[in-house]
């Protein structure tokens, strides 16, 4: 396993990020716990985890993931001091916490407190935001259009942004967590809280993590470039497009306890024409260089310029180990034009 170090902070974290979100919802604790023992086994010291988690969201189980990890790190306490756990504060809309409300200053610090009840921990490494409180072009809401960046009012964007960094300033200064980050966020975003933690001597926030894979690129170059040239750490989330990379779901295929089985809180936006073409283009790919789909789509984010570490999930301990063997698969350089070829006629596919 490979380390590296997050952005401004002083953590070194391992190239692969263990995310959790089915845990302790679609994936019972048992099973969770031995994901994550796996995860050990295999050098991962980074968890990401988030207070709204599992997916798909419901009332039962809300929060349930960090109740999972929280007693795993109760039974492997010796290990605290060298796994970087990190969470996140749910944004604006999700009914089941803090009424739906918009976070702000206070509900940081409730946040924080609540997600270390639960984890069993004093410290979190990494506090992010999950998303901002205004329109992004993220989850399929990139094309022109689709939202009115005119409407934005940059002065009550940056108020906003300050209330958070202020209440995240309460939670380092207290000991609580560690570093900051971001998540869903865009380069004026990034760049915004930098600015204001400049201004105001405020907690610099060392990461974003944004969607991005062979199907989803928006964050290249321009984001990556912005997050390199400022000490920012990229850690890509749903590096296999929610499992689509693998070519598990091409021709609408819906194998029974996958994740597409199960209702999606913004639906099914990955599932298009496009992207099955360019699926299959890429499992062609992966067949001639004898990987899977799998192993050819996480090696790629993997070896991006400007990637940190690599969010990824896994239903077994099989899953976990067969997708760990990609970050060791150093791809050719006709591999890579291969897979350039394909990228070029296939951008974007949802």
């Amino acid at each position: 396993m490979k380390y590296v170090k997050l952005g401004a902070s002083r953590l070194e974290v391992s190239c692969v990020c263990l995310g959790t979100m089915p845990m302790g919802g679609q994936h019972n604790a048992q099973d969770s716990e031995r994901v994550l023992d796996c995860a050990i086994d295999l050098g991962i010291n980074f968890f990401d985890t988030a207070e709204m988690y599992p997916i798909p969201i419901k009332a039962d189980t809300c929060a349930n993931t960090e109740r999972v990890i929280g007693d795993w790190l109760a039974k492997h306490s010796r290990l605290r001091p060298e796994i970087i756990i990190a969470s996140k504060i749910v944004g604006r809309g999700v009914k089941h916490i803090r009424g739906g409300a918009k976070p702000d200053g206070a509900s940081i610090v409730q946040a924080v407190d609540d997600s270390l009840a639960r984890l069993q921990t004093d410290y979190i490494d990494l506090f992010q935001i999950h998303w901002p409180s205004r329109a992004v072009p993220h989850f399929a809401k990139h094309w022109p259009g689709e939202i009115n960046v005119e409407r934005i009012d940059a002065t009550h964007q940056s108020e906003d942004m300050l209330g958070l960094l202020r209440g995240l300033d309460k939670c380092v200064k207290a000991g609580k967590i560690r570093f900051c980050g971001l998540s869903n966020e865009t380069p004026w975003g990034v760049n915004e809280y930098l600015r204001l933690a400049k201004l105001h001597d405020l907690p610099v926030m060392t990461s974003v993590q944004n969607e991005f894979s062979l199907l989803h690129t928006i964050d290249w170059p321009y984001m990556m470039e912005m997050c390199s040239l400022n000490n920012v750490a990229y850690l890509p989330w749903s590096p296999l497009a929610g499992g689509a990379l693998s070519g598990k779901y091409m021709g609408g295929a819906r194998p029974m306890g996958s994740r597409w089985m199960v209702s999606q809180r913004l639906g099914l936006f990955r599932d298009t024409p496009r992207g099955d073409a360019a699926i299959a283009a890429y499992v062609a790919v992966a067949e001639r260089y004898d990987l899977t789909a799998a192993q050819l789509a996480l090696a790629w984010v993997g070896q991006v310029d400007g990637v940190s570490s690599t969010i990824l999930g896994a239903t077994s301990e099989e899953q976990l180990r067969e997708n760990i063997d990609a970050f060791n698969m150093p791809l050719s350089s006709e591999c890579i034009v291969d897979i350039t070829g394909v990228l070029k006629n296939h951008p974007l596919t949802f």
